[in-house]
């Protein structure tokens, strides 16, 4: 029993890696996809990415409860999302990690997980992974950063240093912020989203 079980643990892993190896991210400088998708929010109302917008854009965020590198980036989240909105740019969280909806990314354990983590934003239930297929998101934490226009400008990690926030020399999401909502091109428009694979199963 326990060596066919763990056996379909490792199905279910390559299975998701293969899916994320195959997973076709969309181009940046392209319209963002499913934005009046309606997802259920921890506070029990149904938003989508286009009711965040903000006058200067929106940010997306693919993220979970369970990820390590979700939990060692929770202090930079919270900073960037922090500055996102001082920015007038949205900011709304997807959970697209279907495969756990039944343990540790259930919408109980979100609502858990956003209340421990003082979140001011919307933290969504992203049903059947939807939004990250569509967006050909792979990882979590994964970012897609939106102009007001609803255009990607910048998709891919917050900063050059996603395992080691003592490495960080340059947070390419902050500039891309800074240069979207001045109107520049942006410099760096993206980068290597370093996480955990969404667990599509």
């Amino acid at each position: 029993m326990k060596q066919l079980l763990l056996s379909m643990m490792a199905l279910a892993i390559s299975w998701n890696i293969l899916q994320a190896q195959s997973m076709q991210s969309i181009a940046v400088g392209t319209k963002a996809p499913k934005v009046d998708v309606k997802m259920k929010d921890v506070s029990g109302k149904d938003v989508s990415i286009k009711d965040m917008m903000q006058e200067n854009g929106v940010l997306v965020m693919f993220s979970c409860n369970t990820c390590p590198y979700v939990i060692k980036n929770q202090d930079r989240t919270k900073d960037i999302a922090a500055y996102a909105l001082n920015k007038k740019v949205g900011v709304i969280v997807l959970n697209p990690n279907e495969a756990y909806r039944k343990g540790e990314d259930s919408y109980s354990a979100m609502q858990e997980y956003a209340k421990a983590q003082q979140y001011n934003w919307p933290y969504v239930v992203d049903q059947n992974h939807q939004v990250a297929d569509a967006y050909g998101a792979t990882k979590t934490p994964e970012i897609f950063l939106i102009n007001k226009e609803g255009t990607v400008v910048y998709k891919g990690a917050i900063d050059d240093s996603p395992a080691d926030a003592k490495k960080v020399e340059r947070i390419h999401l902050r500039y891309a912020i800074d240069e979207m909502v001045t109107k520049k091109d942006i410099a760096v428009k993206e980068s290597k989203s370093v996480g955990c694979t969404i667990k599509r199963l």
